[in-house]
């Protein structure tokens, strides 16, 4: 229960480890880590034109975002191509099992979510991340 007048950071860690933790083995199930969840759902909405433009827009750091890539594309879920504009940068996309993977974590986790938030009305869930979208800057 939040103690009155409880502070947004301290709200948002205890809710955000409690989601880091359910949403942990449901990745695992589908062969994923947080980190390559977060890359496949970042490129779910466009490729990425370098890998250094999805480390900066996902928040990892560069120097570990190549081993994190090499894992996802062994499995089959990304591509890397050479940019024709810069041969040195690769382009970085989903491929379709990738984009299957995605859609099968997203699903488990908007499961998982619906558990979570059981005792909050449709209008509310609505409201919730819209305002969180608001607050995140998107």
């Amino acid at each position: 229960m939040a103690k009155d007048g409880e502070d947004l950071g301290a709200l948002f860690a205890r809710i955000t480890r409690r989601l880091i933790d359910a949403e942990r083995p449901l990745l695992a199930e589908l062969g994923l880590s947080m980190w390559g969840y977060i890359a496949l759902s970042h490129l779910a909405h466009a490729p990425a034109e370098t890998q250094l433009a999805l480390a900066q827009a996902i928040g990892y750091d560069k120097t570990r975002l190549i081993g994190l890539l090499d894992e996802l594309e062994a499995d089959g879920l990304i591509t890397r191509t050479p940019d024709p504009g810069d041969r040195r940068a690769r382009i970085i996309s989903l491929t379709a099992a990738g984009t299957k993977r995605h859609a099968a974590a997203r699903r488990a986790i908007r499961k998982m979510e619906d558990g979570v938030l059981a005792d909050v009305s449709a209008a509310e869930r609505t409201r919730l991340r819209r305002t969180l979208a608001r607050l995140a800057g998107d």
